[in-house]
């Protein structure tokens, strides 16, 4: 599973149409959201860094939900923009999450197990649960 990372606004008209996961790493106004979704009509979820959660405005979140896309919080560690353009989660992450949810472990002790495993973060980890899982 791959999450785009979209370092400034430069980076949205060169992104692929079908993207499905982005993580923002700079701060995005509205009219960068907008362009985001008009650019990627596949988008499902947006991750922002927790830095640029508060001072981002209100509207942001419920314009996504409006849109099915779900907004969430978490950093992608030791990501090096210059190397990949995704940042990678890995197969047997995946297949970790589905193991425990498949054992009837609740949601918070899956995300605080996978949590101790993989630097993604919480929001991520439940996002992958639902939609690999319980989908």
């Amino acid at each position: 599973m791959k999450l785009r990372v979209v370092s400034s606004k430069n980076d949205i008209v060169n992104l692929n149409s079908k993207e499905k996961m982005i993580h923002i790493a700079f701060r995005a106004s509205n009219v960068d959201f907008l362009n985001l979704i008009q650019k990627c009509p596949s988008l499902r979820i947006i991750q922002i860094p927790p830095s640029y959660w508060k001072p981002m405005s209100n509207a942001i979140p419920a314009f996504l939900d409006m849109q099915g896309i779900e907004l969430i919080e978490g950093d992608v560690w030791g990501h090096k923009k210059n190397l990949d353009e995704y940042f990678n989660i890995e197969e047997t992450l995946i297949q970790e999450i589905k193991n425990l949810a498949s054992s009837g472990m609740s949601m918070k002790d899956i995300v605080s197990r996978t949590h101790e495993i993989a630097r993604i973060s919480p929001q991520l980890i439940e996002y992958i649960a639902k939609f690999k899982v319980y989908s």
